[in-house]
């Protein structure tokens, strides 16, 4: 019999308003594991420890999973966590928070799927990027496809979690923000659906939820959120299960005066609404050309009307971006951005299926994004895998 040891160390979710998602698994079911956190503030010991009992998924008899929630942690600026019972316990993480002057450094990533060793030259390249500028991001924003299959517990460990340990363990200190792709969650609203490491998004959209118990087996996820960082607004949408809440909530959100009032307005969904490149027999005889069509059609029209600046997606997986007029009659200055950055391993997309005579930049190889944002521009940096920069630009306010 094998010793209960720690088969996925824990990765740290972004929530907002100072709260994070700590989830990691093990073995077994390590009795009754507990979450200790604390804070300081300029390295001197500040208040004291908080201790957390998660909660429990039994995946299979090899595969224990616990969730807690963090905080809040209010503006200080380091937040230190260790997992910890009588069977393991892990060393002590801390985690990168926003600045107090409101900067971000956001790492952006999609489409890893199925190709592990490229997914990790990707992020030790993204390292090294980071060690130059001697600081390193405070979030990853993951836009979707981080594994190849929902159905296989060993695609979570080799495609996601065992690059990102081998990489330097960005997961356990630099909070994900998870955007659904069309791999990596399961759609089907039955009882045994595989949201085996992401459920803890479901129905939690505000701080006032963050009481609610965890979905319970069965019940059908929904990913769709938003989140403040600093001067700017995030908004996380399922391009895979449009549904009337979704666009209820789309609609609630552009409206919201979190909004309205942050500098710089964002959405992340995975499918982006103008694919140019993709498998042309999947495209025209397997039906995919419609896949993302709600998010052209109906959502595009949205984001375009309540002033989003830039709209981050994957699932192509090259790297485009374009800078365009909102509509017919924006001035100059009165732009909205797409960029596509399904590069960080999958098997890149070659063949043009479509032709919207837009991007004003193309790139067929895999790649990864800087995005940093503070509290009057909005800079943006894509790199190749050798760490040249394939794409600039930046939102100045």
């Amino acid at each position: 019999m094998y010793p209960c040891t720690f088969r996925k160390l824990p990765m740290v979710f972004e929530h907002g308003d100072g709260y994070y998602y700590i989830v990691w698994e093990t073995t077994c079911a390590s009795g009754t594991p507990l979450l200790e956190w604390w804070i300081d503030l300029d390295n001197e010991y500040e208040g004291s420890r908080h201790v957390i009992e998660p909660w429990y998924k039994q995946i299979d008899s090899n595969h224990h999973r616990y969730t807690a929630i963090l905080g809040p942690a209010e503006s200080f600026p380091r937040i230190h966590y260790k997992i910890r019972n009588y069977k393991l316990s892990t060393k002590q993480y801390t985690i990168n928070r926003l600045k107090n002057d409101g900067s971000v450094q956001i790492l952006v990533i999609a489409d890893n799927q199925n190709e592990p060793t490229t997914f990790r030259s990707v992020l030790s390249s993204s390292r090294k990027m980071y060690a130059k500028r001697q600081k390193y991001p405070n979030l990853i924003l993951h836009v979707g496809d981080s594994i190849q299959s929902i159905n296989k517990l060993s695609d979570w460990q080799t495609q996601l979690f065992a690059p990102m340990e081998d990489s330097g363990g960005f997961q356990h200190t630099t909070p994900l923000i998870f955007v659904p792709g069309n791999h990596d969650h399961d759609k089907r609203r039955g009882l045994d659906n595989r949201n085996y490491y992401m459920d803890m998004y479901h129905g939690i959209y505000s701080t006032d939820d963050l009481g609610s118990k965890p979905v319970a087996n069965g019940s059908y996820h929904q990913f769709y959120h938003s989140i403040s960082l600093g001067s700017a607004r995030i908004i996380v949408l399922d391009a895979e299960c449009p549904s009337k809440e979704q666009s209820e909530f789309l609609v609630s959100e552009l409206q919201s005066s979190a909004f309205k009032n942050a500098h710089f307005r964002i959405v992340a969904i995975h499918i982006p609404p103008y694919i140019e490149f993709w498998d042309p027999y999947t495209w025209e005889h397997k039906g995919e050309k419609h896949w993302g069509e709600h998010v052209r059609l109906e959502y595009d029209n949205l984001f375009r009307q309540h002033g989003v600046d830039l709209v981050i997606s994957g699932h192509q997986h090259n790297y485009q971006r374009s800078t365009i007029p909102r509509n017919r009659n924006s001035t100059a200055a009165d732009t909205i951005t797409y960029a596509i950055v399904g590069g960080a391993g999958g098997g890149l997309d070659l063949e043009r299926v479509e032709d919207w005579n837009m991007y004003n930049v193309t790139y067929l190889d895999h790649h990864y994004v800087a995005l940093d944002i503070d509290k009057s521009e909005l800079r943006w940096t894509a790199y190749n895998v050798a760490s040249s920069i394939v794409d600039h630009f930046s939102i100045v306010r």
